[in-house]
């Protein structure tokens, strides 16, 4: 309701450009890998959010259509798996990696020698610091005026596992993880093909291990 009402009232008020930020949820779960755009309504959703993806995509559709309608220079961009300062920390209703760094934190502080983490820790994710993302729409509100979506990723991903050790890392802990693989793991794999952003001359600078140690440096500023 919230991106209907954005995009029409920005059509009426003849708004130059509008950037749309939809998300890598829009694909299908076994889409190709790494996801190319043209990968967008070939193949069934991931349950787990389809609600959310297809609200992303009624976004996207509506874009191309005030394009098409009414010239409107409405360009929709897709975003891979974000993290940075400002997350959401909350420890039940955040995303993997901000939960995780939550919880390696508090097992640092308190002392524990465990810590269990969801799933089965083989699914790979490609996770792009917020400053990226920023630069990569500043870029593209200069260099692109496609009807066409467009990725914006790291171009490289990592497993669960990996993730949880580097975070462990991160925070000093020195413990072991436990796997709950009760849990479910969600999408095999996700991670964008970036190759379209990349021949336009943008590409990412925040590397997983430096964003994961400026996004704890901020965490503990803010939440610690």
């Amino acid at each position: 309701m919230i991106q209907t009402h954005v995009l029409h009232e920005a059509w009426q008020a003849g708004v130059k450009k509008l950037l749309f930020l939809g998300s890598s949820c829009i694909y299908p779960k076994l889409a190709p890998q790494p996801i190319p755009e043209s990968a967008l309504l070939t193949g069934e959703l991931e349950p787990t959010n389809d609600a959310y993806a297809l609200a992303k995509i009624a976004g996207i559709q509506l874009c191309k259509a005030y394009r098409k309608q009414y010239g409107a220079n409405f360009i929709a961009v897709m975003p891979t798996n974000l993290y940075g300062p400002h997350d959401n920390f909350h420890p039940e209703h955040s995303h993997v990696l901000p939960a995780l760094l939550r919880r390696f934190h508090e097992a640092q502080r308190d002392g524990l020698k465990e810590v269990t983490v969801w799933g089965s820790g083989t699914p790979k994710r490609e996770f792009l610091h917020s400053d990226d993302l920023a630069s990569a729409c500043l870029f593209l509100m200069e260099h692109y005026d496609s009807p066409e979506i467009i990725n914006i990723g790291w171009g490289q991903d990592c497993t669960i596992r990996e993730l949880a050790e580097m975070i462990a890392e991160t925070v000093g802990f020195s413990g072991t993880l436990k796997w709950d693989d009760s849990r479910p793991d969600g999408t095999p794999r996700k991670v964008l093909d970036n190759r379209k952003l990349s021949a336009l001359g943008w590409e990412p600078k925040i590397s997983l291990q430096e964003g994961l140690r400026l996004t704890y440096q901020w965490y503990l500023e803010n939440h610690g």
